[in-house]
């Protein structure tokens, strides 16, 4: 497996190069880590008035200080670790590094907080977000764990977005460790009353009878669960199911998250588009601003 991690030695990144070091299973086989400052330029009339040497070697020595450290780290978990550092912006040198990198997977520290009135995942996870079409892990907050084995779960809509998340977890096994618990979250709508919107919102009865909406909603959870199950036993996992009922799926998702307390929730996405409010999708939008859980976002090629 090629990981890919840009790093900036803040405590989100030292969070990020922890989890992979923790990744015992993972570990075991060759895996390649290269990780990736960026430094941004000095300001043209400062870099005439101190030479190219002067600003290489400024450059160089503030590198070192975000990737000496987890080279090392990395390097003593038994990861082939390598580090590198590029001189530009985030939203141009970084965001094309991952967009060109050949890596399995890209994992970040992030510091965006909760709440849908800040950057969910902070300003540099969310710029390259915005361009990265590989799978994104990124640690926002929540505490690290230190057990290989890993508590998942795997949000499902129907769509094919989540099958691949599905399908990402069965290929990529050894990243969840020896003996990942995992789980499959999907939500159906109540279909014995729906919310007619307005100035105040009203609960109104479908008239569909129990015994009906029941058969519906059981339905729905098989035809969503058994690919998945499907592609999980052929790489060896037993997974369980977590059914819920709601309107507000991302609501629900991120409460069971938190009160489940998963070590990673694993979504599929509609696509890294180009405005920031769509990069993840309405439902993990809503998960990301309602939990500090550990999110893999995954996206069908």
């Amino acid at each position: 497996m090629r990981i890919l991690m840009p790093v900036d030695g803040s405590e989100y990144s030292k969070a990020a190069v922890a989890f992979v070091a923790s990744r015992a299973t993972l570990l075991k086989n060759p895996t390649e880590v290269e990780l990736v400052n960026l430094q941004y330029r000095v300001p043209p009339r400062a870099a005439r008035a101190l030479g190219k040497e002067t600003v290489k070697s400024y450059h160089e020595a503030e590198a070192a200080k975000a990737l000496k450290s987890a080279t090392a780290a990395l390097k003593r978990a038994g990861a082939n670790a390598a580090a590198r550092y590029a001189v530009g912006t985030v939203g141009d040198e970084l965001a094309s590094i991952v967009a060109n990198d050949r890596a399995d997977l890209v994992v970040m520290g992030s510091h965006g907080a909760t709440g849908l009135k800040k950057l969910l995942l902070g300003s540099v996870a969310s710029t390259v977000a915005v361009s990265c079409t590989k799978p994104l892990l990124i640690l926002r907050g929540g505490p690290i764990p230190k057990r290989d084995s890993l508590k998942v779960g795997i949000a499902l809509d129907g769509s094919p977005y989540g099958l691949a998340v599905a399908r990402f977890v069965a290929a990529h096994r050894d990243l969840f460790g020896a003996l990942p618990s995992v789980s499959l979250i999907h939500v159906v709508p109540d279909l014995a009353k729906i919310t007619v919107p307005g100035w105040i919102e009203r609960e109104v009865p479908t008239g569909i009878k129990p015994e009906q909406v029941e058969a519906m909603q059981k339905a729905a959870f098989e035809n969503v669960f058994k690919p998945a199950h499907d592609l999980l036993a052929r790489a060896g996992i037993t997974a369980s199911e977590v059914r819920m009922v709601g309107q507000a799926p991302g609501d629900a998702i991120a409460a069971h998250a938190t009160k489940s307390r998963l070590d990673l929730l694993a979504m599929g996405s509609l696509g890294f588009g180009a405005a920031r409010h769509t990069i993840m999708g309405s439902v993990a939008t809503r998960v990301a601003s309602r939990c500090e859980t550990a999110l893999l976002l995954v996206r069908e090629k």
